[in-house]
């Protein structure tokens, strides 16, 4: 949801309180164009008033404004010296990023048609003409261009859409002929581009360079012969975009749809002079929110415009990020075909109806389990860690994950441990349950070893346990990372048996500036105490800027880890306060030091999880024993003080030993023993 400046009344003192009642269900797609939109936002508003979705967007909404307010107030900071500053920066990144940009190569985005409804219609030629979406009362896949024409559209509950449009036909989901139709269009994208990039059943990127230089024919004609091709394999329609990378083929897939193509050229003016007017939602990696901030807060609203606000996008955003918008504004994308990645992930969720029965519940998870199970199989995957995904009747997203001993694959065992993970999680209301699995077995065989790490007994007995191999670690909190954007795209991270508190944000365009979560940091364990242990030891430094602060300015280190026991809370669930913690890692009390993730003081369970979170993530990474042991400056003081205060005893020990000839190495002790055995 989005309101525009100065629209912050309650809807008693706005006597139109849809007019700023925007959410995604509002975004014009193709089809849309004649939408009487403020309709759609009256309706759209009346039907969610008083809803749990109305109240997540309007603490969404909060969360925004407040983000917005404080990247007005850096900027508000910036003197013109510090402008100018980033001004050269900015120039000199844009001739760089200038210096790669390659116009020697043809990419084709190819998108169909409304495919699942369009497939339905195959299906049943007496839906042709009639407004159709494919989906239920409570969510929608898609919908038809006839449907599209009163507003309805994918991602909008069924019961609203029913609103705009009373004469909707409603036809459940049918993913096995979705996914048969989808394989008889890659069969025709093969023959231009073998090595095709499918990025959903219904889109795909092809590099159509090699095959317009073979056959001597432009981009132009490839488009058309694809398209043709894909309806008579098919009988569905197609819309293609070609143009020099991937970024701009996208874009101009959606140009002339429906069953239409847009041909960009190679060449320089043609690119600055489509991308200048080009609104910046259009391009992929900016959703609402990424708009919306760049909107109020640079007054940016094309892709043009980016390059001219160039000096306040360096300023304010990470390199990564500022590097991402800059090159937007030059009309640059990927050109080259990346390199075959292997499946880290394999995932099945389903939403349905608010229920809070049991048995429905857990039947849905067995349905669930089974297609998981039979997606795994058809890949020849199995996996050790399974993760449950949950989202409440308020929105609320949760995520459970579980660690075994062993690879699964089968639906018994999915849904054997998915139950236990869901029975903790009892009684709750729920509108959607998902089931992943990761830390596959090939990715050992896939992984090459390493062939300078010893096993502990080689260790032992080769005679290196004397030599120091721990080297210096950064610590937790030595890279923090700018400001990141937030999308409306959900995401959400597992913990050890707690709540994560997902509001649907996160942006593309910032993950090289967020940690990286992946699969193998879920992991399910009830071992409390140890992470109490890692909280009261590892979580007492401040975090000011970019470097580490004991607690105390005077006194010794040890000195500063006492004062964190006497502040333990009475259930000893954490070594300091809820309120306490927060300042050890929360910059600004806004801005997490760990990962650059912001959040407001008001969302004080949302903060306490995440801190929780990477706390876990640091227990996760010691029982692994893939990573040596990361030392925090407090640790590291620690010990040192530690170690000065006993360096006299030890040392006269050691003297004792040599005197009396008994002084053994551990290694040569170790080698000695095994020589007996």
């Amino acid at each position: 949801m989005e309101r525009s400046d100065g629209e912050c009344a309650s809807s008693s003192e706005n006597p139109r309180p849809w007019q700023s009642y925007h959410t995604v269900y509002t975004n014009a797609k193709a089809g849309m164009d004649g939408v009487d939109k403020e309709k759609v936002q009256k309706v759209v508003y009346e039907m969610s008033k008083g809803s749990k979705y109305f109240e997540n967007e309007e603490r969404k909404e909060a969360f925004i404004r407040q983000k917005i307010e404080h990247m007005r107030a850096r900027c508000a900071k910036l003197t013109s010296l510090v402008i100018s500053h980033y001004q050269k920066v900015a120039d000199k990144r844009i001739l760089e990023l200038e210096a790669t940009r390659d116009l020697s190569r043809s990419w084709l985005h190819v998108d169909m048609d409304a495919f699942y409804a369009a497939v339905e219609t195959l299906s049943n030629p007496s839906l042709k003409g009639k407004p159709m979406a494919v989906g239920t009362m409570s969510m929608i896949c898609t919908a038809n261009y006839e449907a599209r024409r009163f507003g309805v559209r994918a991602a909008m509950p069924g019961f609203i859409a029913r609103k705009l449009c009373p004469e909707l036909i409603f036809v459940p989901t049918n993913f096995t002929k979705y996914t048969y139709y989808s394989d008889l269009t890659r069969k025709v994208f093969c023959k231009y581009d073998p090595n095709f990039m499918a990025a959903s059943l219904d889109e795909a990127y092809l590099d159509i360079t090699e095959v317009c230089r073979e056959r001597g024919i432009s981009g132009i004609e490839i488009a058309e012969e694809l398209r043709t091709s894909v309806y008579e394999e098919a009988g569905l329609t197609c819309s293609a975009g070609v143009a020099p990378n991937r970024l701009l083929a996208k874009v101009c897939s959606d140009i002339n749809k429906p069953n239409g193509q847009f041909v960009l050229p190679n060449d320089r003016m043609a690119v600055m002079t489509f991308i200048s007017s080009l609104p910046i939602r259009k391009i992929g990696g900016i959703g609402k929110v990424t708009e919306h901030i760049l909107r109020d807060v640079f007054g940016i609203n094309t892709c043009e415009e980016m390059l001219q606000k160039g000096s306040l996008l360096c300023a304010v955003f990470s390199h990564s990020t500022a590097d991402f918008f800059l090159s937007v504004g030059l009309g640059l994308g990927s050109t080259n075909t990346p390199q075959a990645r292997f499946r880290k992930s394999i995932s099945s969720e389903r939403t349905f109806s608010v229920t809070e029965d049991k048995a429905l519940l857990y039947r849905k998870l067995a349905e669930i389990a089974e297609m998981l199970s039979a997606d795994m199989q058809k890949e020849g995957l199995r996996g050790r860690t399974l993760t449950l995904k949950l989202k409440t009747a308020s929105f609320e997203v949760r995520t459970r994950a579980v660690t075994l001993q062993k690879y699964i694959s089968s639906s018994e065992d999915i849904l054997k441990h998915a139950s236990v993970l869901l029975k903790a999680e009892l009684p709750v209301s729920l509108r959607l349950i998902g089931l992943r699995v990761t830390q596959f077995n090939e990715d050992k065989v896939r992984a090459p070893s390493d062939p300078t790490q010893k096993t502990l007994t080689n260790f032992m007995t080769s005679g290196h346990a004397s030599k120091k191999i721990v080297g210096d670690q950064n610590s937790l909190g030595s890279d923090i990372n700018d400001d990141c954007l937030i999308d409306d795209k959900e995401t959400s991270v597992s913990l050890d048996v707690s709540e994560t508190n997902n509001y649907e944000f996160g942006d593309p365009v910032c993950d090289n500036s967020l940690p990286d979560l992946n699969d193998e940091n879920c992991s399910f364990s009830n071992k409390i105490s140890e992470v109490e242990k890692i909280h009261e030891n590892e979580v007492s430094p401040l975090l000011e800027g970019n470097s580490l602060v004991l607690r105390q300015e005077e006194g010794s280190c040890c000195d500063g880890v006492e004062e964190v026991d006497k502040d333990t809370t009475p259930d000893n669930k954490v070594g300091t306060s809820s309120n306490q913690k927060d300042q050890f890692i929360w910059l600004d009390d806004y801005k997490c030091s760990l990962c650059g993730t912001e959040m407001p003081p008001s969302f004080i369970e949302e903060r306490q999880e995440h801190s929780d979170f990477h706390l876990a993530e640091r227990l996760q990474k010691e029982e692994s024993g893939s990573d040596l042991r990361i030392l925090t400056h407090m640790e590291r003081c620690v010990r040192t003080q530690r170690d000065h205060s006993a360096s006299h005893r030890k040392r006269k020990k050691q003297k004792l030993f040599e005197k009396e000839g008994t002084h053994i190495p551990i290694d040569m002790f170790f080698a000695k023993r095994n020589r007996n055995f």
